[in-house]
């Protein structure tokens, strides 16, 4: 959800820079340009700090033990819990955050859990051809279980969703599943205006919030969703922790997604009483590190400032698309919108006729890390007529000096593969 942006107060990169070790490294005797955040971001010391502290001090299963660490090992990380939920500004944190190990697990959550029971054999789900396979395939797999129909907006020239034909999508539709931002043409999507339409017809909105929630001011009313998911280590967190926000309505006539201990109330030999949301779907020892980590990663962000992190981003995505553009001209082809309101700083290359592995790997050679391939988003792929993608994407750390690398790295690629 784009939010406007003061830049009155402009990010220090250089003294955030120092926050996170990895940049410190030099690969091929060369400083590193980090430009993969949109695969995973790095974490900042405070994040590795507050992880460690807690091994060293604290560690323990959660909601079981009533010792001293014990105790401390819960409240950590249910605190954890309520501080993402205010985040993005979850009514009830307590009982709408549910913790998974990333948000593909999220999203399989939604459609196993809350789509079984409520979606049945020709029951419409609304998708978009610019959806990561994680917002795809659970519902590819529903379909092929119980028989309900899918139905994709499709993309238009410039990379954005083609809403002409939204409320003919909607008629009859159960779902409306879509990514408030692309992670491969950084198209930020209209949600709000999304949602309002299918809320109108009776939908549920789910949303994938994985490439939105580290780059923009989220408020889960505002935005209008019913689910959203998204991943930790997007967001200057550890790997192995996503969260699903749902309404906490929602998540009490939904089923458990697993079994096992922890989510339960009761069980006999014939039957089981589940717990109360959230626990009810956090089955086993959840990932109480990483939670302690994502709750550093939120401080991290809160300190900085969302709205300064957004305006940084958006305007170091401009400076790109023109530099790119002015130094390269026609080698060089950007997928995606303009720089703008609606586009993040995801930047998808074709230059030349130079496969996207081949450009990476030359790219390496200055320190720029990118990554190749199809972004698992192979429809959108075959929509863009292409195999793959050179991907970079910013994030906080990154500055003007890191795109000039990033240049200089593909006007040599130019001379390697002439």
């Amino acid at each position: 959800m784009a939010h406007a942006v003061s830049v009155k107060d402009p990010l220090d990169v250089e003294v955030l820079r120092k926050d996170f070790p990895l940049l410190a490294r030099t690969v091929h005797d060369r400083p590193i340009v980090y430009l993969d955040s949109a695969s995973s971001s790095l974490q900042p010391r405070q994040v590795l700090a507050a992880m460690e502290q807690y091994y060293e001090t604290t560690h323990a299963n959660v909601h079981r033990g009533v010792y001293a660490t014990a105790e401390g090992a819960t409240e950590l990380y249910e605190g954890a819990r309520r501080k993402v939920g205010r985040f993005i500004g979850a009514p009830d944190p307590k009982r709408e955050i549910v913790f998974t190990k990333n948000a593909t697990e999220a999203l399989n959550l939604v459609a196993n859990a809350w789509g079984r029971r409520h979606l049945k054999r020709g029951d419409a789900v609304v998708l978009t051809e610019m959806e990561h396979h994680s917002n795809l395939v659970p519902w590819l797999m529903l379909a092929e279980a119980i028989g309900i129909e899918l139905r994709y907006l499709p993309v238009d020239a410039d990379g954005r969703l083609e809403l002409d034909g939204l409320e003919r999508a909607l008629e009859g539709a159960r779902v409306l599943a879509v990514s408030a931002m692309s992670n491969v043409l950084g198209t930020i999507n209209p949600v709000p205006t999304m949602a309002e339409a299918a809320h109108a017809h009776g939908a549920v909105v789910v949303v994938d919030g994985a490439q939105s929630v580290p780059h923009s001011v989220v408020d889960v009313k505002a935005l209008g969703a019913d689910f959203l998911a998204f991943s930790g280590h997007k967001m200057q967190g550890p790997t192995g922790i996503g969260v699903l926000w749902g309404r906490a309505e929602l998540l009490e006539d939904m089923a458990p997604f697993l079994g096992g201990g922890g989510m339960i109330l009761d069980v006999r030999l014939d039957r089981f009483t589940p717990a109360e949301i959230p626990w009810k779907f956090e089955a086993g020892t959840p990932p109480i590190a990483e939670a302690v980590g994502l709750a550093a990663a939120v401080d991290y962000l809160h300190g900085v400032g969302m709205e300064r992190i957004v305006a940084h981003e958006r305007l170091l995505t401009a400076y790109a698309i023109d530099a790119l553009h002015e130094r390269l001209g026609g080698d060089c082809r950007i997928y995606g919108p303009p720089a703008g309101g609606d586009r993040g700083g995801v930047l998808s290359i074709a230059y030349r006729d130079v496969h996207p592995h081949d450009l990476a790997q030359v790219l390496d050679q200055f320190g720029v890390c990118v990554r190749p391939g199809h972004h698992c988003a192979k429809p959108l792929m075959h929509r863009l007529g292409v195999n793959a993608t050179a991907r970079a994407s910013v994030g906080l750390y990154n500055d003007e000096a890191d795109i000039d690398t990033l240049i200089e790295g593909l006007s040599h690629v130019g001379t390697v593969f002439g």
